[in-house]
């Protein structure tokens, strides 16, 4: 086995900042082995200079798995045949808030294994006059104690320092839980000494420790059964008396010196924010004026961007030799991928937003504002960490209902949050807004463009709001759920923190998305290069002809004929069986290839539109949205991208199920095909009615 170390804490304790420090940009994530969770992992430098590998497991409050993931901290510390079984726990703690930081760290003692407690935010406990007999709490507790600033990495360095003293220490303590299947005969002695919280453990969660045989389950069932333990009421007692145990250790360790100004700053905004009228004005104002920084900001790195590739593609075709290869190269690959990389300041603007309100406290505090709300509508207010995460992707948007305890709340949450439009509907939304409203278009101060987007979030959000209504009416079953919440107290960003979520959720979401483009680009241009026995040739010739005729320019010309070979290649052939279905819309043929390739991913949209665009043209430089606005239907001759079409199309995304991987992980978290596949029909029938509807009102 090899050296694993665990970083364990409550949410908001400064888990992310201390491993961010210690393991700078080496880490990656993925998925803890056999759970659908999001796991951290990376790596450590030790003072010898050996490398160690810790693992961030997700914040909670409490060793009792209430929810779902929640079962975490208890499955990775008992089953000690996983790969990543750690053999030294860190703890992290927030010096302001011991008492209810200790809970979790007395139990997970407990189970005997070795643990550093780390100490954050002891700079702001001594400016509230906090002050902490860390030579008491360490002999109490029987481990060291170390205290870390994640804001500038103080303390990193001696945190290294016991990490590697602990972990190579000659003598290891051995929980009771590292063998926890020969535990069992043990359980019914167990019940019977003065420590129940073992058994109960044992008998409360034994089903949800994944590492147990059938025959181990059915054994403990028995022993269960036998003693016939109310486990709510002991688990209620059992955190009871943990905090009975944890009051007099915080009056000895902690003195108060002066009034605790933070906690005072703290009440006195929430005043505001948490107000019921003004505090949802804020809301509001605050998610404008992000789609306001969306667009102003970003407009200059996406021109550059833009450039580039443009310039690029131009180069290319000039220094290489004009054949297939080259073709494939720049009106391919680097159409396709030029149509995502351009979007990713606007991606990295909101997910720096996003990620900023995070660090501050203030999303604690829309959970607890939307909570009235969200309840009426069938939900609660944790569904609006699912609705606002689905800003960003609906995926790990679902996978966030797991804590949501109510049925009837989580399902209503997993099957409206698609409606909220995430991050791969950026480029559809900018290349379609772009198109019908100038950037130089403004309402007083503001752009309009920026205004419009907003609009078509607040839809999305108002399309799954009525969804969620609708459903809270269909469906019958249990009452509520509860909403146990922990407001933090508000404070400066960690700025690295924000800096290594921002590319971390950038970095995957252009990868993740390049492989998808990577492969389509490749076979939308093979689809649009080539056509079925001679047609393409055919094409060709009528088109030169039809040209002669014209008296055409030669560019004129060249489009006509590029348009021409496009409609009869194989990729045109598909896009003509689908045009009579949304022709209604207004959509033509190349639209109609755009929305089945776009099911992959959505953002996929613009790169299929700038590779089909760019077959067959020298004119690669031209914006996306230029060659856009010249397109024509080939029997009216009339525009395709009009005011009508732009709006129908963006209507169609704002409303459609266009991302196959929700429909999997929502198939992952019902444990069935039908609701997904309720989703995907009702989604999809409400997009194409919408966008009929603005087709006819703006035609």
């Amino acid at each position: 086995m090899g050296n694993n170390i665990a970083l364990v804490g409550n949410p908001n304790s400064g888990k992310s900042s201390i491993f961010n420090r210690l393991t700078g940009m080496r880490q990656q994530v993925g998925n803890y082995p056999g759970i659908t969770v999001e796991q951290k992992t990376g790596n450590i430098r030790l003072p010898n200079q050996n490398v160690v590998q810790i693992s961030d497991i997700p914040g909670s409050y409490s060793i009792h798995p209430y929810h779902k993931d929640d079962s975490l901290v208890l499955q990775l510390l008992t089953n000690h045949q996983t790969e990543n079984f750690p053999e030294l726990l860190l703890y992290v703690a927030d010096a302001t808030q011991l008492e209810r930081h200790f809970l979790l760290l007395s139990q997970i003692n407990d189970l005997n294994f070795p643990i550093i407690l780390i100490l954050t935010m002891t700079d702001v406990a001594k400016k509230e006059g906090i002050e902490i007999n860390l030579a008491y709490l360490s002999e109490i507790l029987q481990m060291p104690i170390v205290c870390v600033n994640g804001r500038n990495g103080e303390g990193i360095d001696s945190l290294k320092n016991l990490i590697q003293e602990n972990l190579y220490q000659s003598v290891q303590r051995q929980g009771n839980f590292k063998d926890f299947p020969s535990y069992i005969d043990d359980v019914a002695q167990i019940c019977e000494t003065h420590n129940p919280y073992l058994a109960l453990l044992y008998l409360q969660h034994f089903d949800k420790v994944d590492h147990l045989s059938e025959a181990q389950k059915n054994e403990l069932q028995k022993i269960k059964d036998a003693h016939g333990h109310d486990v709510l009421d002991w688990q209620v007692k059992e955190t009871m008396g943990r905090f009975d145990d944890i009051a007099p250790i915080m009056q000895k360790a902690i003195k108060y010196s002066k009034e605790d100004e933070s906690s005072i700053f703290t009440q006195k905004v929430d005043r505001v924010l948490t107000h019921p009228f003004w505090g949802l004005i804020i809301f509001i104002v605050l998610n404008f004026l992000i789609f306001q920084a969306i667009f102003s900001w970003a407009s200059y790195p996406m021109n550059w961007i833009e450039s580039i590739f443009g310039n690029l593609s131009a180069w290319l075709k000039s220094v290489l030799p004009d054949n297939l290869l080259t073709q494939l190269l720049t009106d391919g690959l680097l159409a396709g991928i030029g149509g995502i990389v351009v979007f990713i300041p606007q991606i990295a603007i909101l997910f720096a937003l996003i990620t900023f309100f995070e660090e501050i406290g203030y999303m604690a505090r829309t959970v607890y504002l939307s909570d009235g709300l969200m309840r009426r509508l069938g939900m609660n207010g944790r569904s609006i960490i699912s609705l606002m995460s689905g800003l960003a992707c609906a995926v790990p948007a679902i996978m966030a209902t797991r804590n949501i305890s109510n049925w009837k709340e989580r399902f209503i949450t997993i099957m409206v949050t698609p409606f909220v439009s995430c991050s791969a509907r950026i480029p559809v939304y900018t290349i379609l807004v772009a198109l019908v409203i100038p950037s130089s278009a403004r309402v007083g101060i503001f752009n309009l463009q920026g205004i419009v987007m907003l609009g078509l979030y607040a839809l999305g959000i108002g399309m799954a709001l009525l969804a969620a209504f609708i459903l809270h009416k269909i469906l019958k079953s249990s009452p509520t759920g509860y909403l146990a919440l922990e407001l933090p107290q508000y404070k400066m960003p960690h700025w690295k923190n924000v800096a290594i979520s921002v590319w971390n959720k950038v970095s995957t979401f252009v990868t993740e998305a390049g492989k998808i483009i990577l492969v389509l680009s490749m076979m939308l241009w093979i689809l649009a290069t080539f056509g079925p026995g001679n047609a393409m040739q055919k094409a060709e010739e009528q088109a030169r002809a039809t040209a002669v005729t014209q008296q055409l320019t030669e560019a004129q010309i060249e489009h006509k004929v590029a348009s021409a070979r496009l409609e009869a290649s194989y990729i045109g052939i598909i896009g003509k069986k689908i045009e009579p279905v949304i022709r209604p819309l207004g959509f033509n043929w190349k639209i109609g290839i755009a929305l089945i390739s776009s099911f992959a991913a959505r953002e996929v949209f613009v790169g299929t539109m700038a590779t089909i665009y760019s077959v067959g043209e020298d004119e690669t430089n031209i914006q996306l949205k230029e060659k856009l606005k010249q397109d024509r239907f080939s029997d009216t001759g009339a525009p395709v991208y009009t005011l009508a079409t732009c709006m129908a199309l963006l209507l169609f995304y704002v409303f459609a199920m266009q991302c196959m991987s929700t429909l999997a992980v929502t198939k992952k978290e019902t444990n069935s095909w039908l609701y997904p596949a309720i989703q995907f029909l009702a989604m999809t029938a409400i997009a194409y009615l919408a966008a009929w509807a603005a087709y006819q009102f703006w035609s």
